[in-house]
């Protein structure tokens, strides 16, 4: 096996191209230097100049608002698509429709959302990319809650009607305890895919209420910056942690199959 040992430099190389960049962020955002390609010592300062930056915390407060906003909806829209795809309305075609917004590119989600608000008359704001954000939130919440009802033990529910209960007693106190870690996780997934998602926010989003990853943007189109590095770190940070519990949560909800 030792021998064949070099068959795994590819695998490491491929590691080391994806993750080096996001160290030397991490490592830069601490940087006393403003250069980005010199270190002149450990120093926090570019996390308090970050906290001073109006435009920022404009749009930290927007990109928050979209992603609670659209995770609420995602969420209860999500799982009852699921609900209703595994207990009442079995289909391929519907299967793939509602599995169809998380696989098409973000460019084209974006382009059509785009011309159905002008179909609709419907003007941009926090409200458009909210709606837009839901789209593609509900898709992957409803596989998660999917994967949690394929292992679920339908004799509980079959149970609790046998008892009496009506169907909205026992969608309420048998299936929503038992999918309730899927249904977390899954809200944790639309929350952090919808706060630094750029594509769809860009094409729906009015010039005068930016998301963050837009505020971002047009920061980096002069250069990146300390503070970008500092964003970006922080940013790195809360998407590692949402997405942590939610595996944690996915790997409860197989552990109770």
């Amino acid at each position: 096996m030792r021998r064949h040992g070099w068959l795994r430099l590819p695998f490491w190389l491929t590691y080391l191209f994806l993750y080096a960049p996001i160290v030397v962020l991490v490592v830069m955002s601490f940087n006393r230097n403003r250069s980005p390609y010199s270190w002149g010592g450990f120093s926090l300062d570019w996390y308090g100049t970050l906290a001073g930056n109006a435009s920022i915390r404009t749009g930290l407060v927007n990109t928050l608002i979209v992603a609670l906003g659209s995770t609420a909806l995602s969420t209860v829209l999500g799982t009852l698509l699921a609900v209703g795809l595994a207990r009442h309305t079995r289909s391929r075609l519907l299967d793939a429709l509602s599995t169809l917004p998380a696989i098409l590119p973000d460019l084209v989600i974006a382009i059509g959302l785009l011309a159905f608000y002008s179909a609709v008359k419907l003007t941009l704001g926090l409200h458009s990319v909210l709606i837009a954000h839901t789209v593609f939130g509900m898709a992957f919440v409803a596989a998660v809650v999917r994967a949690r009802l394929g292992g679920m033990d339908t004799s509980l529910e079959e149970a609790s009607r046998d008892l009496g209960a009506t169907p909205l007693t026992t969608f309420v106190k048998v299936t929503l305890p038992t999918l309730a870690p899927g249904i977390v996780a899954g809200a944790l997934l639309a929350f952090t895919l919808s706060l630094d998602e750029f594509v769809i926010a860009f094409f729906t989003a009015a010039p005068s209420e930016p998301t963050l990853p837009i505020v971002i943007y047009s920061m980096v189109r002069f250069g990146v910056t300390p503070e970008i590095n500092a964003l970006a770190t922080l940013l790195l940070a809360v998407s590692f942690t949402v997405v942590i519990v939610a595996q944690r949560l996915t790997r409860l909800t197989e552990a109770l199959k």
